[in-house]
């Protein structure tokens, strides 16, 4: 029976034919031209052979009569239909609240040089009038000395009461006026007090006798104050309320009357400081401080509610000045005392300005409807007429007639074709040479991948958008093949589709750079949450390179910036969706097209996946020894510069073939016996089992769907080699009896060798293992000389040719994994012995 055991070797399994790498194959290369010159030159298709500007072969007539627009006279009309349209108008709301504030303003500082006044009127109106009040008030200072005068003299003549508090009254009244003109002096030292001010005289500025501070008898002289009607109308009303009332009542009323002469001239300083600060101010007289409390209060809210009612209604620009005082003239009429109108009037006007500005979109939108509503030119063509005759230079209109009776040849720009699909394989020629200088075995469904995604790209342009897919092709090529590959397709496509398709030259470069962050980025990041943030900041990056270019060609400036500012969000939101589009594919093109990424590398090698659990809890002792074979692999791709994420994945799930029988491996044993000694005793049949972990192995790797990239590890890391144990104890048998025969082919695996640089260091790692971790007291020196043997073996066996290591490479892994070793067979301390009862 063991003589049968004689087999031929089974031909190296191929993992996944789409998996292999492969040289460009022509017929991608044809497709790829093709497609890419079809969609990119739509424009070169049905050309007509008659152009504007060029002359007719021969005389055409109409075959039949019909109406026809003349396009070009039915746009020129509603292009000037909207350029005559009247802008639409809105008011603006920040002129409207600084329009305010500044009458604000304006109104309390009136309200501050009234309060300096005092309330008017002061005293009972039925006693003096307020025109004597407004009179005595704001009277020059000699006109107030001579009514005093005037007053005592009559006192003399009927009684001597009032003369001491008269006389009183007026040595206080100088006090205040010396006091006052020095003050006045003070304050407008450096400032010209404006002569239209009724400013009260200083008794110091006129010559006038100091009657009451001479004699008690003072002698009345002529004075022009009695030829003044207000003087007399004042005297009089004094004089009869000094008949109607008591002593002290007429002297509390001229007290009363000089205090409001006092607080009159500090407003009328006041009033001289603000003409100083702004000659153009409202207040350039003093008519408002003669306005009663009542009227101001009534001036103040109908002011305000005019400048509420004009603002509401707006100001244009360039409305003449006539038209706005008309406009505040008539809303003033009611709302404002009569003698507080002309005040009121020149207030509003100093604070009204224009307040309308131009809404873009409504007159935009109001432009479109009024151009739409424009009928179109019909030309009637008569049957026969003549459309062009030979040798006329053809025109618009020509071609449109010969559109409509389609009588426009056409024909297919086949030069423009032949240099547009010469420039496409250019650049394909160009992506090709970029292809081999990464480090990635490409594949022909890889290279049908990046020409679906290139094609995405004009595709999208041809139906009419600006925002097409360069943010989704960024992030999926970047994913997929890594930033030059990405980088690279973007940038060939800008210069296509600068030179083939009609289309806004800041809306390629923002796209693009879109494309080019997503590229450079995407292969670095670890999780689907850092693709999401590389959305938001590809987003922001097409729609700042929009807003950046557009400010740079001033286009943003001005009633545009709002247009822009919107394009530019649109922009952002557009790259946004696209990449949203992308992370939603990504998955999907990578089970269709066989591809890892690191994110899907870091999903497989989660040890909570299903097929890993098992393995842990079939066969605990292969899964401690998977472990440890992927500690010394990473470390040695991280320091040979591999794919570290695939190198620990593929690890991981290179021996879940042992699962079809744990037992048969050593590491599962537990130190239990041995079933190849005590059972199978058969190093034939042995071998069969050892290396059925292999296509086993394979077998649960396409039913868990594994990539094929991963599943390159379950025969890779074995190779072709030699199932020694077996082997030899084959030999043996077979020296005992001479009948056996033994093919050294029944006890290699079936292979293939490792074809990259990954399998080749799993390989090694796992070689390795078992021999690493049975040493326990050995050093550095004999561990590395251990290594160095098994990888030479390895080396000897023609099994790392294909890989791509060197040489000097293994001498490189072996002492990684030597030191990897010491990491985790350190030597500790001794503890000492505690002694028996301590």
């Amino acid at each position: 029976m063991k003589g049968k055991h004689k087999k031929q070797r089974a031909p190296n399994p191929k993992v996944n034919s789409g998996s292999l790498p492969g040289k460009p194959s022509p017929v991608v290369f044809v497709i790829a031209v093709v497609s890419l010159t079809g969609i990119m030159g739509q424009n070169l298709y049905n050309q007509p052979q008659l152009k504007i500007g060029t002359t007719a072969p021969e005389t055409i007539r109409a075959p039949y009569s019909s109406l026809i627009e003349d396009t070009k006279k039915t746009e020129a009309q509603r292009k000037d239909v909207s350029k005559r349209f009247v802008p639409v108008l809105m008011v603006d709301e920040n002129i409207n609240k600084q329009i305010k504030q500044k009458l604000r303003t304006l109104l309390a500082q009136g309200n501050e040089i009234r309060a300096a006044a005092g309330s008017f009127p002061f005293f009972d109106t039925f006693v003096l009038s307020v025109s004597s009040q407004r009179y005595l008030r704001s009277c020059a200072d000699s006109e107030w000395e001579d009514l005093l005068v005037a007053l005592e003299h009559t006192n003399q003549q009927k009684s001597g009461v009032l003369t001491q508090n008269l006389r009183s009254i007026f040595i206080k009244t100088k006090q205040q006026n010396q006091n006052a003109n020095k003050q006045r002096v003070g304050d407008t030292e450096n400032v010209s007090v404006p002569s239209r001010l009724d400013v009260p005289a200083s008794s110091s500025s006129k010559s006038q006798p100091s009657l009451l501070s001479v004699s008690s008898t003072p002698e009345v002289k002529p004075n022009d104050s009695f030829q003044n009607a207000e003087f007399a109308q004042a005297m009089a009303e004094l004089e009869a309320y000094r008949l109607k009332t008591s002593t002290q009542n007429l002297v509390s009323l001229l007290g009363k009357v000089a205090q409001a002469r006092q607080g009159y001239t500090q407003a009328i300083i006041k009033l001289s400081q603000l003409l100083s600060e702004n000659p153009q101010t409202a207040y350039e007289t003093t008519s408002f401080l003669n306005l009663s409390d009542q009227d101001w209060a009534k001036t103040q809210m109908g002011v305000q509610l005019s400048a509420e009612r004009i603002l509401a209604q707006g100001i244009p620009q360039g409305l003449p000045p006539s038209v706005l005082q008309n406009a505040v003239n008539l809303h003033m009429h009611n709302l404002v005392p009569q003698p507080a109108e002309s005040f009121a009037k020149k207030l509003l006007l100093e604070v009204l300005e224009p307040n309308l500005k131009q809404d873009e979109e409504q007159t935009k939108l109001q432009a479109a409807m009024a151009a739409a509503e424009v009928k179109p030119v019909i030309v009637a063509v008569e049957q026969g007429e003549v459309i062009i005759r030979k040798g006329d230079r053809i025109t618009s209109w020509h071609l449109d007639v010969l559109e409509n009776y389609h009588l426009l040849r056409r024909e297919i720009n086949w030069l423009g074709l032949m240099y547009l699909a010469g420039t496409v394989s250019f650049s394909i020629g160009i992506f090709t040479f970029v292809e081999r200088s990464i480090k990635y075995r490409w594949r022909q469904s890889d290279r049908l991948l990046v020409l679906l995604l290139t094609l995405s790209t004009p595709l999208v342009v041809t139906m009419g958008t600006p925002y097409t897919t360069w943010s989704g092709v960024g992030l999926l090529l970047g994913s997929f093949y890594g930033a030059t590959a990405g980088v690279t397709v973007v940038g060939l496509l800008v210069a296509l589709l600068c030179m083939s398709l009609e289309i806004s030259k800041i809306s390629l470069l923002a796209g693009a750079a879109g494309g080019i962050l997503g590229s450079c980025m995407a292969h670095r990041l670890r999780s689907r949450e850092e693709l999401a943030l590389l959305s938001v900041a590809i987003a922001l990056t097409e729609g700042g390179v929009y807003l950046l270019i557009q400010i740079f060609l001033g286009a943003a400036f001005g009633p545009s910036f709002y247009v822009v500012l919107k394009e530019a969000g649109i922009f952002a939101l557009s790259g946004l969706a696209w990449s949203i589009v992308a992370l939603g594919l990504s998955p999907y093109l990578e089970k269709l097209f066989d591809l890892v990424t690191p994110i899907r590398l870091a999903e497989l090698a989660n040890p909570n996946r299903s097929l890993l659990k098992k393995l842990a809890t079939v066969a605990p002792g292969t899964f401690q020894h998977t472990l440890f074979v992927a500690t010394l692999a990473e470390a040695a791709a991280k320091e040979l510069g591999c794919n570290i994420e695939l190198v620990r994945a593929g690890t991981l799930y290179h021996d879940i073939g042992k699962m079809h029988d744990p037992q048969a491996f050593i590491e599962n044993q537990m130190g239990g016996p041995n079933k190849h000694d005590t059972e199978i005793k058969d190093p034939w049949h042995s071998a069969d089992i050892i290396k059925k972990h292999v296509s086993a192995g394979l077998v649960m790797a396409k039913k868990h769907s594994l990539p094929s990239s991963i599943q390159a590890f379950i025969p890779e890391h074995q190779g072709t080699m030699q199932i020694a144990y077996f082997y030899h104890q084959a030999q043996q048998m077979a020296k005992e009896d001479p009948s056996l025969t033994v093919d050294e082919a029944d006890f290699r695996y079936d292979g293939p060798i490792p074809q990259s640089r990954e399998t080749g260091i799993v390989m090694l790692a796992d070689s390795c293992e078992a021999a690493l971790r049975s040493l326990k007291d050995a050093s550095c020196e004999q561990a590395l000389v251990m290594v160095n043997n098994i990888l030479r073996a390895r080396w000897q066996d023609n099994q790392l040719v294909d890989s791509g290591l060197t040489r000097e490479e293994m001498s490189k892994i072996a002492e990684i994994f030597v030191e990897v070793w010491q990491q985790f067979h350190h030597k500790r301390i001794a503890y000492p012995k505690l002694k028996a009862g301590n």
